[in-house]
């Protein structure tokens, strides 16, 4: 399965559906090809690298195994992992990915956020 590697991908993906869970949040956005596509991110401020590293082993282990029978077809899914993320039980995430690609495949996904104050 193709990894998502230019940042052009993800932001691009950031425009899809958006579906928060407590570990993670799914964007899934339809890419040019019938080729299921993912991309992972997670930013310095869930930890160290050691932290981070784990996290993204662990989201890719979830995604091999639940996209192929469950992902949108056409689609690039990215997961951002969140702050409970990596404390969070195995099992726990699979449940709540696999739901969330559900929502996906239903077209539900969360309602759009405010968008920032840009004067900060």
């Amino acid at each position: 399965m193709p990894v998502l590697t230019r940042r052009a991908d993800f932001l691009a993906a950031n425009r899809g559906l958006r579906i928060a869970r407590p570990g993670f949040v799914l964007l899934a956005r339809a890419n040019d090809s019938e080729r299921i596509r993912f991309g992972i991110t997670v930013t310095k401020k869930i930890g160290n690298a050691v932290v981070r590293n784990r996290m993204k082993r662990r989201f890719r282990e979830l995604l091999r195994d639940l996209l192929p029978a469950e992902g949108l077809a056409g689609h690039d899914h990215v997961l951002i992992g969140r702050e409970g993320g990596v404390e969070r039980d195995f099992a726990a995430l699979r449940v709540e990915l696999s739901a969330a690609l559900a929502r996906a495949k239903a077209g539900k996904g969360d309602p759009a956020r405010k968008p920032r104050d840009k004067r900060r």
